[in-house]
């Protein structure tokens, strides 16, 4: 039977060969609505050398491509840059398959993928700043510790210029075609946007140590082939300058008013809200956690300066909906916004309390009292709820 799977060249010597997983729709609470890639790399120098491997399902199509290149028995070396599952799962069975001479991973790796994987061969750790010779090319790796797991590192291909980041400057995007200018720039700009928001925003200080270090190292990046997505062939310093301006925090003119509501009188709080945003200048995304999911609400909170949050009070507490965004924001340790919160009642009312107490722990400034209202917001109360809008404003103008 012909093989359909082919290998993509990204240079004379490099291959991706992974897999396109067209169908996965939540990756660890992120809605993935356009997909996902796994992405691995051969690299046919004199040591043949596979870069990472793809999710357990997907083996017989990676190793489809890499038989569309080269005999998978020739493979000499696998490096793994990254443990998770969606980049490691198939590692034993390819381990298995083509029997190669050694497998690498960084010192934390090595210890990471004896626990997760019954693998029973010793797994070479390498550290920062170790080379490996292929022969007629070398690697060099570098750690990037909690980007996003303890294991993580870069694998720098020195004579093509190219970065092996695993899941760093990736995106879940489900794509025939594996370069990124090749593809729809406004798609590009959002699905790294939403990955960025989703998966790397808590890591966003180390972010900033990593690009200085790599800064200062000077290494030169005709590629960067991230793990997830498309690579990174032209103006690869744009999504570097991306994720430094991401990293960074630095509140913009806009603010996310996010509300869950029963009988209209929390949307109507929020929508007034809402209007006095705008009145003080700043652009507003009105956001009902009925109508939206929690990684669409992370990924306009990129950059925004405030953050308003709403519920009704439902059997003492919370709405769930609610309860479920503030938690996912929780763990995503967004910095540097202006909060607020508000929300209807019926008979005891505690829900706003309890946002005020999480916005506290993400270390949310208050711009104000909460404001909660019992049945039904009156022409009063909206208009508390439109100059606590204007304040919020206000606060985060004085930053910019």
């Amino acid at each position: 039977m012909k093989n359909t799977f082919k290998a993509v060249p990204v240079t004379e010597r490099v291959w991706w060969v992974g897999a396109i997983d067209w169908n996965i729709r939540d990756f660890h609470g992120y809605q993935t609505l356009r997909g996902s890639t796994y992405n691995a790399y051969l690299i046919v120098a004199d040591k043949i050398t596979l870069i990472d491997t793809v999710k357990a399902p997907f083996m017989a199509e990676m190793m489809a491509r890499i038989a569309s290149v080269i005999d998978p028995g020739k493979i000499d070396y696998i490096v793994s840059n990254h443990s998770e599952m969606d980049h490691a799962g198939a590692l034993p069975e390819v381990i298995a398959a083509v029997n190669p001479e050694k497998v690498f991973a960084s010192a934390v790796g090595a210890k990471t993928l004896k626990e997760l994987f019954p693998i029973d061969r010793e797994i070479t750790a390498v550290r920062d700043g170790e080379t490996l010779c292929l022969g007629n090319r070398t690697l060099a790796f570098l750690e990037t510790r909690m980007l996003h797991w303890p294991d993580s590192m870069f694998a720098y291909l020195n004579e093509e210029q190219l970065l092996f980041s695993q899941d760093a400057f990736g995106m879940h995007f489900a794509s025939l075609e594996r370069f990124a200018d090749a593809c729809d720039p406004a798609i590009l700009a959002y699905e790294a946007a939403t990955y960025y928001a989703n998966i790397l925003l808590p890591y966003s200080p180390l972010v900033l140590k990593l690009i200085e270090k790599v800064t200062a190292a000077g290494l030169p990046f005709r590629i960067i082939a991230p793990d997830h997505g498309p690579i990174w062939r032209k103006e690869t310093g744009g999504i570097i300058g991306s994720y430094a301006k991401w990293a960074a925090q630095k509140p913009e003119a806009k603010a996310v008013v996010v509300y869950a509501t029963m009988w209209h009188s929390t949307e109507k709080m929020a929508r007034a809200i809402s209007e006095g945003v705008a009145a003080g200048g700043l652009h507003v995304k009105l956001m009902d956690m009925g109508a939206v999911h929690r990684s669409d609400v992370v990924y306009e909170l990129l950059g925004a300066g405030a953050l308003a949050v709403g519920s009704s009070t439902l059997n003492n507490n919370l709405l769930p909906n609610i309860a479920d965004i503030l938690t996912y924001l929780k763990g995503l340790k967004p910095k540097n916004l202006i909060g607020a919160a508000f929300g209807s009642y019926g008979w005891s009312g505690e829900a706003v309390k309890q946002i005020e107490d999480v916005l506290a722990e993400m270390k949310v400034e208050k711009a104000g009292e909460g404001i909660r209202v019992k049945n039904v917001p009156d022409a009063e109360l909206l208009a508390r709820c439109y100059e606590l809008g204007k304040m919020m404003a206000e606060k985060v103008r004085s930053r910019l």
